[in-house]
Formats: structure tokens, C-alpha cells, sequence
């Protein structure tokens, strides 16, 4: 059972004190994890609580990554009916050389002027991390590879991907083009909850084509923890990178990680984290929804304050040796500007694990205060100028 102890801030903040559960003293707590990996984001799935980050802002080349996104492109177009598995696309000779059976890279051998159905060039894709397959696709649907990567773009900066960008579909490499581990957990996310019929393609351990048996690159997938997704990469500039997403026991959990020095290394540091967030971590509700968790203050209201709700049921996964390592703080930009709704939102509750957090979710207004009078505004004003003046000093 946690107790919660609430301090308040002179402006906008309420801070939360979450004392965790003793381990008992039999019980030795979990050793802090560390990685070899050059960036790194670990997250469980339900709640969206960061487990381990490390980097996780630093942009990198994606490789076959980026096919990911392409993937994305394709799925919503399947379901917009825009495409279907049966409609068919011709190979290039650009998609050949480049991405073909010439080029040396990763290839599902599609044969040169042929035409090839979307349902295999899905698996071609995703299983083999085939180059032919995704300029294929990325032809057949937009005309052009450049043309294909600008509505690549447009949708990462509608799924909120902010430091990614797109150069190509496949990942070869080409100047401008990065991802984040932040976007890169975002997008799996998204697709694994968006799309589960066709992401479960993700799992399949292999794919053959043009008579040629190609066994999926993922080596989560035969690692026995519950592993269903989703790829791997590799440039010289930034090493082996990963990202994965498992099932144990209910318990989602997504990686991403780059910078690694070999296939070995990448396998051995993935399976390394995902078992550490298994065994280090547990999941504690720390709010019911409808809970009042802390206050907002309102300017020119018929009420001066709102109570900060929580919509949703606030759970987070915590170390179990957490402790006193663990709080809380309330964020708005405050005061709000009357009329304020109830149930509109209000700020955000961020939970912390040594002053680093973990996990943000919003809060709305429990109640409502409408535009007050002539006489609610001016004394809303008189005490801003006043806060104003104290804040200054």
C-alpha cells in the first residue's frame, strides 16, 4: 500500500511523494541494469511507464528500421481499401538493381519485370527485410521512391515521430535520414495495437519466395520470451540495432536499441534488458480514475481553482527497490483562462524515478468554472499582478 504525502508549490506544481513497498530483507534487490548499447528505450506497453532509457533522444541512420514505417503506409492503405493483398505491382528495373538480386543487399529475389502480390511483398518485407519488396511497394503505390518517403513523413509527423525522418522506404542509406528510439517505441506501439491481424506477420519465422527459403532476421523470435515483433537493423555508421516487442505473462514490453557491435552483442544486450524488466519491476495502480490528485488555478472564473482529476486509472511499473526514489508532480501552465469545462483538460501528472520520468498522463478539470463577472475578473487580475509580482522577485 503506498502513502502519499502532497506538498504544494507556490506556482502550478503539486509534488507527490510515493514511498514503494520494503523488499523483504531475505530478498535481495535487483542490480541497476547496464547496456552496451548506444541508445536505448525500454517501455512497458500497458502503462507506457520508460523502465530504461539511455539516449534516447540521439537521432541514428535506420537501416532496415525504416521499413517499418513503410509497413505502416501500407497496413493503413489496406485498410483504407486504397490497396488489398491481391492487387499486384511490377518490378522495376530500379527495384531490382537496387534492392534486387544485383544490389547484395537484403532481397526476396523478386524477378525483373514480374508482378508481384502485395500479400508477399508484405512478407518479403517484413520477414526477409527485403529491399526489392519495399521499393516494389513503394513504386506501385506512389510512383517513386521520393515520393512514397514525403507521405512516409507526413504520416510519422501526424503519428507524432518528431525527430524522424525519412529519405527512402527501405533504409539503404541516404543523407537526412534518421530515427529516434523514442519514435521507434511509438511507431511499434501504434502498430501492434493498430493493426494486430497484419502485425502478427511480424512473428511468422520465415518466408519463401521465388523458390529461395529465407528465415526471419529478428533473433528474439526463437529466444523463448514471448517475443512477436518486430525488426532489426544495420549501418557502419551506427552498429546493430533492434527493435522488439514481447509478451510475458500478460506483460508488454517494447525495446529499442542501436549501436551495438555485432549480431552476438545485439541478441545477447536485448535478451539481457527484456529479462531485467521482467524480473526488476512491478505494476502498482497509483490513482483510481476520478480521483482529485492535485489543483489548478483559474483567471477569471466564477472559481478561482479546478480539482485535477485523474480520467483514467494512473498505473505505472516501478523497481521494486524503488523506495523513496520514487515521486510525482503536477504540471499546467497556470493560471488557466476561464471558462473552463469540466472534464477539459487541465495539466499533466508525471511520475519519477530518481528525478527522471517514468511516466506522464493528463489530468482534466473535475468541476467546472465558467467566465465569472466584471467583479470575478478584476479580482483574478489584482491577484495575478500580485503572484506576478511575488514570482518576479
Amino acid at each position: 500500500m503506498f502513502r502519499i504525502t502532497i506538498l504544494t508549490a507556490l506556482v502550478a506544481a503539486t509534488v507527490l511523494v510515493f514511498p514503494a513497498p520494503s523488499v523483504p530483507a531475505q530478498e535481495a534487490a535487483p542490480p541497476a541494469v547496464e547496456t552496451t548499447a548506444s541508445e536505448v528505450l525500454l517501455v512497458d506497453g500497458e502503462t507506457g511507464t520508460i523502465l530504461f532509457q539511455k539516449n534516447p533522444a540521439q537521432p541514428f541512420p535506420p537501416a532496415s528500421l525504416a521499413k517499418i514505417m513503410t509497413m505502416e503506409i501500407v497496413f493503413a492503405a489496406l485498410r483504407a481499401g486504397e490497396i488489398s493483398l491481391d492487387t499486384t505491382f511490377p518490378v522495376s528495373e530500379h527495384a531490382w538493381r537496387t534492392g534486387g538480386a544485383p544490389s547484395g543487399t537484403s532481397t526476396m529475389f523478386a524477378a525483373l519485370n514480374s508482378q508481384v502480390p502485395v500479400a508477399d511483398l508484405i512478407r518479403g518485407t517484413i520477414v526477409q527485410a527485403a529491399n526489392d519488396a519495399a521499393i516494389i511497394l513503394a513504386e506501385g503505390m506512389e510512383g517513386s521512391e521520393a515520393a512514397f518517403a514525403e507521405r512516409m513523413n507526413e504520416r510519422a509527423a501526424e503519428l507524432g515521430l518528431t525527430n524522424s525522418h525519412f529519405v527512402n522506404p527501405t533504409g539503404l542509406p541516404a543523407e537526412g535520414q534518421q530515427v529516434t528510439v523514442t519514435d521507434l517505441v511509438k511507431l511499434a506501439r501504434h502498430m501492434r495495437n493498430t493493426y494486430p491481424d497484419l502485425y502478427a506477420i511480424y512473428a511468422e519465422p520465415s518466408f519463401e519466395w521465388n523458390k529461395i527459403f529465407q528465415r526471419n532476421r529478428n533473433p528474439l523470435l526463437s529466444a523463448g520470451i514471448g517475443a512477436d515483433g518486430l525488426a532489426t537493423g544495420y549501418t557502419e555508421a551506427s552498429g546493430y540495432a533492434l527493435l522488439g516487442a514481447t509478451e510475458q505473462d500478460g506483460r508488454v514490453t517494447y525495446l529499442a536499441m542501436s549501436g551495438l557491435e555485432s549480431e552476438r552483442e545485439r541478441a545477447a544486450e536485448a535478451i539481457k534488458l527484456l529479462g531485467w524488466a521482467r524480473d526488476s519491476f512491478e505494476q502498482v495502480q497509483l490513482f483510481e480514475a476520478g480521483t482529485t490528485i492535485g489543483t489548478a488555478g483559474v483567471f477569471g472564473g466564477t472559481a478561482g481553482w479546478v480539482p485535477a482529476v485523474a480520467a483514467a486509472p494512473v498505473s505505472v511499473l516501478l523497481p521494486v527497490e524503488a523506495g523513496d526514489r520514487v515521486r510525482a508532480r503536477i504540471r499546467y501552465d497556470g493560471p488557466l483562462i476561464a471558462p473552463v469545462a469540466e472534464g477539459d483538460p487541465v495539466a499533466t501528472l508525471d511520475v519519477l524515478v530518481d528525478g527522471e520520468p517514468v511516466l506522464s498522463q493528463q489530468l482534466v478539470a473535475g468541476s467546472a468554472s465558467p467566465t465569472g463577472s466584471f467583479a470575478d475578473r478584476a479580482l483574478g487580475a489584482a491577484k495575478e499582478l500580485a503572484f506576478g509580482w511575488v514570482r518576479a522577485f
